[in-house]
């Protein structure tokens, strides 16, 4: 759930959720609509008045928390966790 107040991700891998600021959210909503991080970047600093430069460093440092977290990806397929079986005794 994503609004300008803020909002929040669930993870479908760990089923935790992820909280953001309001300009995190209004990152990742840029992000979602965008076709490049360079292309959410210039919308997010035009939308907040910032820099370039301080505009791409915040996307980036969304986009990375969020990658990191396992809630997102770069574009490569997310890496899956490694299960572990156990034959039943």
């Amino acid at each position: 759930m994503l609004t300008n107040e803020g909002g929040a991700i669930l993870s479908e891998r760990t089923g935790r959720w992820a909280y953001l600021t309001p300009t995190a959210s209004a990152a990742v909503m840029l992000l979602l609509a965008s076709t490049s991080q360079e292309e959410a970047a210039s919308r997010y600093a035009a939308r907040l008045g910032i820099g370039a430069e301080q505009a791409a460093a915040d996307v980036r440092t969304v986009a990375e928390a969020l990658a990191t977290q396992g809630i997102a990806h770069n574009g490569q397929a997310p890496a899956r966790p490694r299960r572990r079986w156990r034959w039943p005794s």
